[in-house]
């Protein structure tokens, strides 16, 4: 439970014991004033009355904060089940897609593991939905990653997953930008493919 979510079980609380107060009969609050204080001057009925309101309104404005503050710690913390959609969606708009590498890059370059963490965060975001936070996503390499294979802890929330990700070079061959190069020496943009699952739990 995070700090907002802990704030505002305890302002329901609050406003409970507040509702509660209000619910107290009069003579009961007389009878206890009277034995504090026998002295004291006995309280209208109309005092009863204003208090009964007063308690009545602050519960009410402490329960409307609290559910607003509810629907702000639900845009703002990922829950398993929305969490657990959002990388599946991820993941099935990222296995079999293609892309490009540094035209000055070898295959044996790792360059493009922490880069495609990056793409990965966004993409578990965008299938997040629109109620879901648009932060708090994690793609975290493992340390024994490969030039062609790489595993990422993706976290979010109270949730993990590993998602391991194959690099591959394109069966539709190396990209030839229009205008450049020609014949022997011509300039390619190496191509690659992406094959991608993914598993509960870290990597």
């Amino acid at each position: 439970m995070d700090a907002l979510t802990e704030l505002n079980v305890i302002g329901l609380i609050l406003s409970a014991v507040l509702l509660a107060m209000a619910c107290v009969k009069a003579d009961r609050v007389r009878a206890w004033r009277a034995g504090i204080n026998p002295s004291a001057e006995e309280l209208p009925d109309a005092a009863f009355v204003a208090a009964r309101v007063v308690f009545v309104a602050l519960a009410g404005v402490g329960i409307y904060l609290c559910v607003q503050g509810f629907q702000v710690s639900d845009d703002t913390t990922w829950d398993d089940a929305e969490f657990t959609t959002a990388v599946q969606g991820a993941t099935d708009a990222l296995d079999g897609s293609s892309g490009f590498g540094d035209i000055y890059a070898e295959d044996d370059d790792t360059r493009w593991i922490d880069e495609y963490a990056t793409k990965i965060e966004q993409k578990v975001v965008q299938y997040g939905g629109g109620d879901a936070p648009q932060y708090g996503v994690t793609a975290r390499p493992a340390d024994s990653n490969t030039p062609s294979e790489a595993r990422y802890t993706v976290t979010g929330g109270d949730s993990a997953f590993c998602m391991q990700v194959t690099r591959t070079r394109s069966k539709d061959g190396d990209y030839e930008p229009p205008g450049i190069g020609g014949g022997e020496g011509t300039v390619t943009v190496p191509a690659y493919d992406f094959a991608v699952t993914t598993r509960e739990g870290g990597c």
